[in-house]
C-alpha cells in the first residue's frame, strides 16, 4: 500500500468516525495519566486495588438484578420499572426475617418486624451478619428470594396478565404504578430513613502482595451472586425447560405453534427475575450495612443501564454490562470526586454503544 493511499484511508477514517477517534484519543491520555499518578505516588496500587474491588462488587450486584429485568424484557417485550421496587421488597421481606429469628426472645417481636426504624431494635442490639448469626443471615436470604418470586407472580396475575395483548408503552405505564405503589406502602411500614441494619466484628481476609482487605460479607456476596449466576447459565443452557425460554425470546409466534407451552415459559421467568433481583436487594444490604426504601430506586437506573450496555434481552450481557457500569463507577473516583460516578457509569455506557450501538452482545437473546 503506498504512502498517499495509507493518507487517503487515514483522513476518510478522521472524517468518517471522529468520534471515535477522539474517545480512543481520551483513553489514551486517561491510561497515561493514571500511569504517571503511580509512578509520582499521588495514587497507590493498593487504592487502584480497592477501586477496582469495590467496583466488582458493585457490578456483580447490579449484573445479577439485571438478569432478571433482561428475560422479562426478551421474553415480555416490555421494560419493568417497578424492577427496582422488587429489589427494595426482597430486601426489606429478607431482613425482617433476620431479624425476628436474629432477635427472637431478646427484643419484642414489633420491634424486630420494624428492621432498627423505631424501638429497641437496631444494629447494635440484634448484631445481625453472615458471622454472628449465620441460620438468620441464611433463612432471611432464602426468604427474601422466595417472597420476590410471589410477589412477582402476584403482581403478573393482578396486573400484566390481563394485559398481555396490549402494547409495550400501555405495560410500561402499569409498571411505573406499581413501582409507586410498592415504594410508599414500604415507606408508610418502615419508613423513610436510612437505617442500619448489619452489626458486629466482621472478620476480614487479606490478598497477598498488594493487601487488600476484604470483608466476609463481601466474600459471601461475591459467592452467592456467582453460583446463582452458574445456575441461571446451566437453566438456560442445559435444561429443556431453558431451551423453551430461549426460543420464546428469539421468536414468540413461532414458540407457539410449536407447542411450547408460552404461559408457564412465562411464569418461570417471573420467578427467576423476582427471585434474583430479591436475592441482590438482600445482598446489597447484607455488604452496605443499611437499608432504605427507595433502595431499589436508586440502583434502578444502574440496572437499565447495565442491560442496555450489555444488549437488550442479553443474560450475559446483563452481567457484562453490570460489571462494566459497577468498574467504571468506582474506577472514576481516580480522576473525579465520588458525586459524579453515577455520571462517569452513565458516560461509560453512552461511549460503548456509541462504538457499538446495539450493546456488547447485540443479537444474543436471553442466552
Amino acid at each position: 500500500m503506498s504512502v498517499g493511499d495509507t493518507y487517503i484511508r487515514g483522513k476518510r477514517l478522521f472524517v468518517e468516525r471522529p468520534l471515535e477517534i477522539g474517545i480512543v484519543l481520551v483513553i489514551i491520555l486517561l491510561i497515561l495519566d493514571l500511569v504517571l499518578k503511580l509512578i509520582s505516588g499521588t495514587i497507590t496500587g493498593l487504592t487502584l486495588a480497592l477501586f477496582l474491588k469495590d467496583g466488582i462488587v458493585i457490578g456483580l450486584i447490579i449484573g445479577l438484578a439485571g438478569i432478571g429485568l433482561s428475560m422479562t424484557y426478551s421474553i415480555l417485550n416490555f421494560a419493568n420499572f417497578a424492577h427496582g421496587d422488587y429489589l427494595t421488597a426482597g430486601a426489606f421481606a429478607g431482613w425482617v426475617t433476620t431479624y425476628l429469628i436474629a432477635g427472637f426472645g431478646m427484643i419484642p417481636a414489633g420491634d424486630l418486624f420494624l428492621v432498627g426504624v423505631s424501638g429497641g431494635a437496631d444494629a447494635g442490639s440484634v448484631s445481625a451478619s453472615a458471622v454472628t448469626t449465620p441460620v438468620a443471615v441464611l433463612v432471611g436470604f432464602v426468604i427474601a428470594v422466595l417472597f420476590g418470586v410471589a410477589l412477582s407472580l402476584a403482581i403478573d396475575r393482578i396486573v400484566y396478565r390481563p394485559m398481555r395483548g396490549q402494547n409495550a408503552i400501555a405495560l410500561l405505564i402499569a409498571s411505573i404504578g406499581v413501582a409507586l405503589a410498592l415504594r410508599y406502602v414500604i415507606a408508610i411500614v418502615f419508613g423513610t430513613s436510612r437505617t442500619g441494619v448489619t452489626g458486629g466484628t466482621l472478620p476480614t481476609y487479606t490478598v497477598p502482595v498488594i493487601d487488600l482487605i476484604i470483608s466476609a460479607h463481601e466474600l459471601v456476596l461475591v459467592i452467592v451472586v456467582l453460583s446463582m449466576m452458574g445456575g441461571v447459565h446451566v437453566l438456560l443452557q442445559r435444561t429443556k425447560l431453558g431451551k423453551a425460554m430461549r426460543a420464546m425470546a428469539d421468536n414468540p409466534d413461532l414458540a407457539r405453534v410449536s407447542g411450547i407451552p408460552t404461559e408457564q415459559v412465562i411464569r418461570t421467568t417471573w420467578m427467576i427475575g423476582g427471585g434474583l433481583t430479591a436475592a441482590a436487594g438482600y445482598l446489597v444490604v447484607l455488604e452496605t450495612g443499611t437499608i432504605s426504601f427507595d433502595y431499589g430506586w436508586t440502583l434502578l437506573l444502574l440496572i437499565f443501564a447495565a442491560v442496555i450496555l450489555g444488549g437488550i434481552g442479553s443474560v450475559y450481557g446483563a452481567v457484562l454490562g453490570g460489571l462494566t457500569i459497577g468498574i467504571a463507577s468506582t474506577m472514576s473516583l481516580v480522576w473525579l470526586p465520588s458525586e459524579f460516578t453515577y455520571a462517569t457509569a452513565f458516560s461509560v455506557m453512552i461511549i460503548i454503544l456509541v462504538i457499538k450501538p446495539a450493546g456488547l452482545f447485540s443479537g444474543v437473546t436471553t442466552a
